[in-house]
């Protein structure tokens, strides 16, 4: 896919069937994938104040650096007293934070 000698060789070990993507159209979905986030997440950001003022370069890296996460009703997306060493930024719907302010 990236104009190098293939790292393995295959060998089906039973019947099989492939699909397959020459690398022109499989660069082209790629591109327009990314592109497509890029400009999904550029609007989001321009809307949230701590990220307003980012210029067009550090917005595109970020949404390159952004993995979307579901999350269900009731389900704990962080939890109090955990190590916090992830972002988040709700796109959709609505949370609760809550803190324990005494034991018990």
């Amino acid at each position: 896919m990236y104009n190098a000698p293939r790292a393995a060789t295959i060998t089906a070990k039973t019947d099989a069937e492939l699909w397959a993507l020459d690398r022109r159209t499989f660069n082209f979905i790629v591109k327009d994938s990314a592109l497509k986030k890029h400009d999904k997440y550029d609007e989001f950001f321009k809307e949230v104040a701590i990220l307003k003022n980012m210029d067009n370069y550090e917005r595109n890296k970020l949404a390159d650096a952004i993995k979307e996460q579901w999350y269900k009703v009731g389900e704990y997306v962080i939890t109090e007293g955990t190590q916090g060493d992830v972002f988040y930024l709700i796109m959709s719907g609505i949370a609760k934070a809550t803190k324990t302010l005494s034991p018990g």
